[in-house]
């Protein structure tokens, strides 16, 4: 594998995990958030999916964000009969985002994001003395 390949692999993957924080970020926001009309359902969480594909050109697998996917668990749901949303026992919809999950998965994405960033750093850096052994 030479310099530019690992370049190629490493900023696919950042790309990817730059998209898939996106999505961490939207679900966060939306954590609390209920349905904008009485009965319908609130926002629901979505999942961030990964294509692989092989690159002839670099003869590399690199990858890239797929469809972005709703979740299908349950909406979570609190008791809150004054709520405008609340339904006739008095519970109101809520999204089937778990905060804690979300700030795990952003974690994990942070991680993975910081590692390619490595592996380019490093690829920087052998580059760089290749080139001053080759210039003495």
């Amino acid at each position: 594998m030479d310099f530019s390949t690992s370049m190629a692999v490493a900023a696919s993957g950042m790309r990817v995990q730059s998209e898939r924080m996106k999505v961490i970020s939207e679900n966060i926001a939306n954590a609390d958030s209920t349905s904008p009309t009485p009965g319908a359902d609130p926002y629901r969480r979505k999942v961030s999916t990964v294509t692989s594909k092989f690159d002839r050109e670099l003869g590399a697998h690199l990858v890239a964000s797929g469809k972005t996917i709703n979740d299908k668990s349950e909406f979570r749901s609190q008791y809150d009969p004054g709520n405008p949303n609340a339904d006739k026992q008095g519970y109101v919809k809520l999204p089937n985002v778990d905060p804690l999950i979300e700030i795990m998965d952003m974690r994990e994405a942070q991680r993975s994001y910081e590692a390619d960033l490595t592996v380019m750093d490093a690829t920087k850096q052998m580059l760089a003395k290749t080139v001053d052994l080759l210039n003495k």
